[in-house]
């Protein structure tokens, strides 16, 4: 048998004999004919009795008159005495009375595959055993700021929903879908957010919506739409911003959710782009002075007149921020103002009719001044390839929502084009104006 505390290596071997030999016939074989074969010091009967050389182990079997099988014989000495062994064993070609050949086939170091099984077991060790979630000081202390963050969730209401500490004494709210989004906006300090828990919209939310600015943060999936569809219906929001596209608020990052809350959309948007009829007189709330006063910019849109002439300006019509108004007084309606150039500030008019059919765009600095002039088909790469240089842009083109992302993520003030393509989202730090030839 083989020892496991002195085996370096094992020589594997195989035999083949003309006619039936059994296991003995080789063993008596290999003993017989490697018998003073190779002096004293390489006996095989003498090497077994000391513990060189282990158990010969010998798996044979006959078939049509012939026998073949494998020879193993494990060896505790260095390379050279274990390769002379193996090679001595070559020399035998009788067993019993059949004539055998023997063919050394391998010599197996043991400690080799040792080492291997010790690196395998290694890399299972560490994988299994060893916690790799070790922080440094920064990570410890982040992570004590986020339990106790979390530890802060509170319930409000009969319904007992989700909520932050703050949502109460706060002006502007979020509303998100479940318990783990408000734990999550908690993690990274907004303290400002309740859940519906379901597609279900309880009477709390309707009553905080009726006090508060809100915005609805849902995830961007399909359940997310149906709940911002059920908030316009039954809820007096102001504001909606989605997760993006098949990701979930209790999945984002920091950085994901400032920038979705950053592009959210005003409501007017998203009631006429689901086609939904905003809420009745009676489901509006009865004051203004309970909540906070909101801007929310639309597009400027000018009507250039027929006749241009020194003594007759352009009239425009300038969509201001609309205050709010007490919906219970039916008699004061808030009407769009017409502005003139001088009254509006319309600087950019000159510039505006100077592009009218070139389907060029000129680029502004903050002052006002022209950067660059470029072809209308080369705004978004100059947009992009813009280093803080450009503050607005006017241009003989429509204003679509690839240019809007695009002149939001580079923080311009200004966007004006000839007409206004289909806008799903406006972001508020972006003012657009278009004009109607």
């Amino acid at each position: 048998m083989q020892n496991v505390d002195t085996t370096k290596y094992v020589i594997h071997a195989e035999i083949a004999a003309d006619g039936i030999v059994e296991r003995p016939d080789v063993v008596g074989a290999i003993f017989g004919q490697t018998e003073g074969l190779l002096g004293s010091d390489l006996d095989l009967r003498d090497l077994q009795k000391a513990g060189r050389i282990g158990r010969i182990d010998v798996q044979i079997t006959s078939s049509s008159g012939k026998s073949s099988g494998t020879v193993s014989i494990p060896s505790s000495f260095d390379k050279v005495e274990t390769a002379i062994l193996a090679s001595a064993l070559e020399t035998i070609d009788r067993v019993g009375p059949c004539i055998a050949r023997i063919k050394v086939s391998n010599i197996e170091d043991v400690r080799a595959s040792k080492r291997r099984y010790v690196v395998d077991r290694a890399k299972q060790i560490i994988m299994e055993m060893f916690d790799e979630n070790i922080l440094d000081t920064q990570g410890i202390t982040e992570q004590i700021k986020q339990s106790v963050r979390v530890e802060e969730i509170t319930h409000i209401g009969p319904d007992r929903l989700p909520a932050g500490p703050n949502v109460l004494d706060s002006d502007a709210i979020l509303v998100v879908e479940g318990r783990a989004d408000v734990l999550n906006l908690l993690r990274y300090g907004i303290k400002n957010a309740v859940a519906v828990g379901g597609t279900n919209v309880p009477a709390t939310i309707a009553e905080l919506c009726s006090k508060k600015v809100v915005t609805a943060f849902t995830d961007g999936d399909r359940g997310g739409e149906l709940i911002v569809k059920e908030l316009l219906q039954v809820a007096d929001i102001d504001y909606v911003a989605r997760a993006p596209e098949g990701k979930c608020v209790e999945d984002m990052s920091q950085k994901e959710i400032v920038r979705a809350l950053r592009q959210k959309i005003p409501v007017e948007q998203v009631l006429d782009y689901y086609k939904i009829k905003p809420l009745s007189k009676k489901q509006k709330r009865e004051s203004t002075t309970r909540r906070k006063s909101l801007i929310r910019e639309r597009p400027v849109r000018i009507s250039r007149g027929t006749e241009r002439s020194a003594e007759v300006q352009t009239s425009i019509q300038v969509h201001e921020p609309v205050p709010e108004m007490d919906f219970e007084a039916e008699p004061e309606i808030v009407e769009e103002e017409e502005m003139t150039v001088e009254e509006a500030g319309l600087w950019f008019q000159p510039h505006l009719e100077a592009l009218n059919g070139t389907l060029s765009a000129r680029l502004f600095d903050r002052n006002q001044n022209v950067v660059r002039e470029v072809a209308v088909r080369d705004l978004a790469k100059e947009l992009k390839d813009s280093n803080g240089d450009v503050a607005g842009v006017i241009f003989d083109g429509v204003v679509t929502q690839r240019i809007l992302d695009i002149a939001a993520d580079k923080n311009l003030e200004y966007l004006i084009g000839a007409k206004l393509g289909n806008i799903v989202k406006s972001p508020l730090c972006v003012k657009v104006m278009t004009g109607e030839a």
